[in-house]
């Protein structure tokens, strides 16, 4: 087996065990902070021992039960009747935050949301979210959201602001109103009456991260300004030119299921697609590509439209002027000849010169009509770049007398907007706090999602009902609402979206039926009949390619957790560590390998760009001759969590003839002789060199299914044990994680932190490896630095039947149940740790501090109103005990309830722990092992499925399904890792 790596260092010299010895040595020394380190340190009899052992944990015991916080139980006093106290109701809505859509339900008990989960029924996301989606929720709660309407910094009423702005309107002059994409119909009727009443009004529609090429593109080639339909889940064969599809580019959370569709490989159907993408950046759709290419943005540029040339000529079409000789084309070009129709090629840039090539690639390929949708077409992304730029100039030229913003950020997101100064009048219609809010003199405080009525047309011929699941918290009021008043109508938000959904969405026989209104608004979703394929009508581009690269070049990228930084002030995702570098808390400046050798960089060094100073990455992977850092950092006005965070990269990017380009070769590089702690996780649990991740190719599973898991079948026939076997009679909880299918998108991570009232600990308690997530995603490189394989592989408790921490705990607070369950009994957990240490696969957490009503963890569990999000059916631990996955034992326990109340057994499928149900691309499964008959028993009895360290036989009832790969096997390559797993040291887990 190659060997697998988790650093440069590591590559370059092995584990530094001494390293690790030291980090370690900082934890042994507390037990709670109570002991002196001289006493722990001393040498002593065995006398001694007892008496300090004793001490200690008596200790332990009183501080970890001494500060039991007071529950006060209020009893209703006149009982809502749709309310059940106790047990959870759920709201079908959508979440759409001008840049990402999903249909959701949402969880809420007791009036508070508390959960969001995907909605399975969609056609559209599926049942799956994204880390963004799931962390919305908090966003409810954030003590830093606008709570009352203001006029030049003083707090109004409603009325007097009304009047206000109907005096200003009524001046006439000229009213520009900038939202982000709007895909609501309401909505969009509601700002057509609001242009009416105004007339000299316009709107604009303004993407902070813009795909404005792709519409521009389809304009010209086909007639259309639309973004298709991209059917993932047909394609056989996927290139991708620096578009992040499955992490943050378009529609990630409907991309991913489709991709994992056409990853799902078995014995029985051992076919998947071949997923080409060519990059700077390692992204995360990088990392689960079969062949990953390493280019400039410019180098790009020129291979689409060397492929566009070579297309051209075989099917008979002019080409475009390009320069010749472009390497690594032929054999793409002829994998795509083979897939006519069965292929989609797909680009990041917001180039419309680029994207004409591309749509015309995807035309000359037949994918139009396949793999590629212009019926049911992509509604996201609608801003117009061209447009936005003029209205910029006009305003700088003093041609806007009033200005209305609507969750839009300009101040930030153009890296500076002085020219809003300019506008004679300016009005901020948004949720939360950001610097374009700051800068206005009227501020409209809006409804966050979960408080508001709306509907949304994500694709077309899709929609979606959004509903309120929560009163209004503060005094706020829906922007449509304040539309509508300005405008001088005297009807309701909520009751334009009933009727422009009863008369305009409904099927003709429905129009106007109450009853359907009903049904769809608690199914969440209509779908409506789609139409006749229009005729494509192509006009080859005229497009004139002469990239020219004048130095190092800067990529700046979206990440999975900030977006456009809409996000910063989420603490759940300020923690989330990047899927790549696994990075928390800051963005840095990725450098590559032969890059960092050539200027003398290390990780933690300080560079000057252009002046500006920022820490440095030396990422594998990352094209030589390119850097990246990432956008949605640096907010100077976002809350006490997301403040001064990082970089602003916003000013780096280039209006590139009317459109944003987030790539910019004009940048000055220097080094310092300054340093800068980062706060890293992908080091934090070793499992003591073990290789974890294994792999074959598709050409060796289909000789043999047990390929590159062949120690399995070892493992397996020399089982030995002092453990008397378990036996399970009822339920035998377990899961199964497909390494093809998981992309390492983070989801899983946040729905865990939501589901289980996890603590945010901080940047600095991260460095110290005390990060609290009960799931994790390793990330793992093998093959060289410079361009290296990538292995996401999520880890929670294994629920081991043979458990090593079950039988070291002192106080039996540790066990497991009848059902399979490794279970924690927190009141009697007294700290000593040696679960932790007795656990092979590092994934126990440590309560070091009192993360909950501390000042010192100013997060979300610190004041009443954030605290509102905290799921009551799971314990809110106390400083001093161990905790862990428990696979969502409260969601078992409900549905073994229900189940028993209707008089019926569990069905498959029924349970599904937080990480499971939220999953976009399917990659975990959950079930009754003992059901021969349940999804997750059927995937164990595959020839791919394995266990972590299972030469430990520990008997974990997490199985993984081995990562294939669509390549052709190198000359001389063995996979097989019959000899790799007991190579200790040399491999590196």
């Amino acid at each position: 087996m190659e060997k697998q790596w988790r650093s440069i260092e590591e590559y370059k010299h092995g584990r530094n065990r001494e390293e690790e010895r030291g980090t370690e040595a900082l934890h042994k020394n507390a037990v709670l902070d109570v002991l002196d380190s001289k006493v722990v340190d001393a040498t002593g009899s065995r006398r001694d021992f007892l008496k300090l052992f004793g001490f200690s944990v008596a200790t332990a015991a009183v501080v970890s039960s001494c500060e039991k916080p007071v529950q006060k139980a209020i009893p209703y006093l006149i009982k809502p009747e749709e309310v059940i106290p106790g047990k959870a109701s759920y709201y079908a809505s959508t979440f759409f935050d001008g840049t990402e859509y999903c249909s959701v339900l949402v969880k809420v008990r007791d009036g508070r949301p508390i959960k969001i989960e995907g909605n399975q029924q969609s056609p559209v996301s599926r049942g799956g979210t994204s880390a963004r989606v799931q962390a919305s929720v908090l966003n409810l709660y954030d003590d830093a959201r606008y709570k009352e309407p203001k006029v030049d910094g003083k707090v109004t009423d409603w009325k007097s602001l009304d009047n206000i702005m109907w005096k200003r309107l009524a001046e006439g002059g000229r009213t520009v109103l900038i939202t982000p994409t709007v895909i609501s119909p309401s909505t969009r009727e509601v700002i057509r009456i609001f242009l009416q009443a105004y007339p000299n009004s316009q709107w604009i529609q303004y993407d902070e991260i813009s795909a404005s090429g792709i519409r521009e593109a389809h304009k010209e080639v086909l007639g259309a300004p639309v973004i298709p339909g991209y059917h993932f889940d047909k394609a056989e064969y996927i290139l991708s030119f620096e578009a992040d599809f499955l992490g943050t580019w378009i529609a990630p959370v409907e991309f991913a299921r489709d991709y994992a569709f056409t990853r799902d490989v078995s014995s029985k159907n051992p076919h998947m697609s071949k997923h080409v993408q060519v990059e700077s950046v390692l992204s995360m759709t990088g990392s689960n590509a079969d062949q990953r290419m390493q280019t400039t943005p410019a180098e790009s540029v020129r291979m689409i439209a060397s492929i566009y040339n070579k297309l051209a000529g075989a099917t008979g079409h002019p080409g475009v002027s390009a320069p010749p000789g472009v390497p690594d084309v032929e054999k793409l070009v002829a994998d795509l000849l083979n897939h006519k129709g069965r292929s989609i090629v797909v680009s990041g840039s917001n180039d419309p010169d680029v994207q004409k090539m591309v749509a015309g690639i995807n035309y000359m390929l037949d994918n139009y009509g396949s793999t590629l949708d212009l019926e049911r077409t992509i509604q996201l992304k609608q801003g117009d770049d061209a447009e936005f730029f003029k209205f910029v100039m006009q305003l700088q030229n003093g041609q806007v007398d009033n200005l209305l913003m609507v969750d839009v950020n300009p101040v930030y997101s153009l890296g500076g907007f002085d020219a809003v100064k300019k506008a004679g009048f300016t009005a901020y219609l948004g949720c939360a706090l950001n610097e374009t809010a700051e800068a206005c003199q009227i501020l409209c405080p809006s409804h966050h999602f979960l408080e508001s009525w709306g509907d949304a047309e994500p694709i077309k011929g899709s929609f979606s009902l959004q509903q309120p699941c929560i009163s209004p918290i503060f005094n706020t009021r829906s922007y449509q609402d304040s539309l509508i008043v300005w405008a001088g109508r005297h009807r309701s938000y909520r009751d334009l979206v009933q009727y422009w959904c009863e008369n305009s969405i409904a099927p003709k026989e429905s129009q106007g039926d109450k009853d359907w209104w009903v049904k769809t608004l608690q199914a969440g979703y209509f779908e409506a009949a789609a139409s006749d394929p229009a005729a494509i009508e192509f006009t080859p581009p005229a497009v004139a390619v002469n990239p020219v690269e004048r130095g190092l070049t800067l990529t700046l990228y979206s990440t999975v957790a900030l977006n456009d930084g809409r996000y910063a002030n989420n603490p759940w995702l300020q923690e989330l560590p990047d899927p790549v570098s696994k990075v928390c808390w800051d963005n840095y400046l990725s450098v590559s390998p032969a890059d960092a050798a050539e200027l003398g960089l290390e990780d933690e060094m300080v560079v000057t760009v252009d002046g500006i100073e920022l820490p440095v990455i030396v990422q594998p992977g990352q094209a030589k001759g390119t850097v990246s850092l990432a956008l949605g950092y640096g907010r100077t006005k976002a809350g006490k969590v997301g403040d001064k965070l990082g970089i602003n990269a916003f000013g780096w990017v280039v209006n590139h003839f009317g459109y944003r380009t987030y790539t910019n070769d004009r940048i000055k590089l220097e080094v310092t002789a300054l340093t800068y702690p980062i706060a890293r996780t992908q080091t934090h649990h070793t499992m003591e060199g073990r290789p974890i991740v294994r792999e074959t190719t598709l050409e060796e599973f289909r000789e043999d299914p047990s390929a590159g898991n062949h120690f399995h079948l070892e493992a397996e026939a020399h089982h030995q044990t002092l453990y008397p076997e378990a036996k399970f009679d009822g339920y035998h909880w377990g899961m199964v994680v497909d390494q093809n299918k998981c992309t390492g998108c983070n989801n899983c991570v946040v729905s865990c932190i939501a589901e289980n009232n996890i603590a945010v600990v901080g940047k600095e308690e991260v460095k110290k490896r005390r990060i609290m997530h009960w799931m994790r995603i390793d990330r793992y490189f093998s093959d060289h630095p410079d361009n290296p394989k990538v292995f996401h592989q999520p880890v929670m408790c294994q629920h081991c039947d043979n458990a090593p921490c079950e039988n070291v705990c002192p106080v039996s607070a540790t066990m497991h149940s009848n059902e399979g369950l490794n279970q924690v009994a927190y009141v009697r957990c007294i700290g000593t740790k040696y679960c932790i240490n007795n656990c092979p696969y590092r994934v126990r957490r440590f309560n070091w501090y009192k993360y909950i009503k501390n000042n010192e963890f100013d997060f979300n569990q610190n004041s009443d109103l954030s605290r509102l999000v905290l799921n009551p059916d799971v314990t809110v631990r106390e400083r001093g005990v161990v905790e862990k996955c428990t696979l969502c034992v409260q969601r078992i326990q409900e549905k073994k309830l229900e189940a028993k109340l209707e008089g019926r057994a569990l069905k498959d499928g029924e349970v599904q722990p937080a990480c499971v149900q939220s999953c976009p691309s399917g990659a975990l499964v959950f079930g009754n092992m003992n059901d021969p008959e349940s999804k997750v028993s059927k995937l164990k009895k595959q020839e791919r499925n394995y266990h972590l360290l299972e030469q430990l036989h520990t008997l974990p009832s997490v199985g993984y399904l081995t990562k294939v790969r669509n390549v052709e096997p190198e000359p001389g390559d063995s996979r097989h890792p019959d000899t790799g797993e007991h190579a200790g040291d040399e491999q590196h887990g």
